[in-house]
């Protein structure tokens, strides 16, 4: 703790990220390591997820979205996933009750059809339960990927095109944006991925056009607080442009 306490200094907290999105990298090679199986790297994850959600919340940052399983993730062994669906599914609901006293509301992106039954059961009452919360807005990215939702978004505009409602004409950055399952939400202004891969992997590839990005080495299940810490104080060394020069971000007007 007093380590944590320390790097917690070092932070400047008027200049948090609004939105940190995670891609979470490494449960199968942390197990590997521990001569394990890849399952419990998985359960072990869960707990990163709990310990990253606890101070996202607590540091007042507004948005975490968690890339929780892909939609080539169903190309992995089918035990494996289905150890991963149960886990998820039983996750949401033992944790629930804790989101709750934190005052965390669950959002689900991607395509939560294609899960089992009970998991979609589990995952709808965890929305339901804290759909009225006001604090961190904690997006669950499940059997998604960018690709699908940006060819959904263009389809649904397609057909309000076709059928009179909007012309291709008005179709712009801004309408686009609000077709896409993040419509409700700003873009993440850092992404972070865990593992030591230094890639995006089909994730948020519209909203994160000017996210920081942040790659670690560090596998998921040991990317604890003060990981999360540094990432956040690397994020603060940053200069964001947004496409401008340096003399017109940092010129008082």
């Amino acid at each position: 703790m007093d380590d944590i306490r320390k790097k917690l200094e070092l932070l400047d907290m008027s200049r948090l990220p609004r939105h940190v999105a995670i891609i979470m990298d490494g449960n199968g090679r942390w197990a590997r390591q521990r001569l394990m199986e890849r399952s419990d790297g998985h359960v072990e994850g869960v707990n990163s997820v709990n310990r990253i959600t606890r101070i996202t919340s607590d540091l007042g940052i507004r948005y975490l979205t968690l890339y929780a399983f892909s939609t080539e993730n169903w190309n992995r062994p089918r035990p494996e996933v289905d150890t991963l669906m149960h886990l998820i599914g039983e996750t949401i609901l033992k944790e629930t009750p804790d989101l709750l006293a934190n005052n965390v509301k669950i959002n689900l992106l991607g395509e939560i059809e294609r899960l089992p039954e009970e998991v979609r059961k589990n995952l709808e009452y965890g929305r339901r339960e804290t759909e009225h919360c006001t604090g961190l807005e904690l997006q669950i990215c499940l059997s998604y990927s960018s690709r699908w939702e940006l060819t959904r978004a263009a389809r649904e505009l397609a057909v309000k095109a076709a059928a009179g409602e909007i012309s291709p004409d008005e179709i712009d950055e801004t309408l686009f944006a609000g077709s896409l399952a993040t419509a409700s939400m700003p873009d993440p202004d850092l992404l972070i991925r865990t593992g030591g891969e230094q890639r995006v992997s089909n994730f948020l590839l519209w909203q994160i056009a000017y996210s920081e990005l942040y790659f670690t080495p560090i596998l998921w299940p040991d990317f604890d607080e003060a990981a999360f810490i540094d990432a956040l104080v690397d994020f603060q060394q940053r200069e964001r442009r947004f496409g401008k020069t340096s003399d017109q971000v940092n010129s008082i007007i």
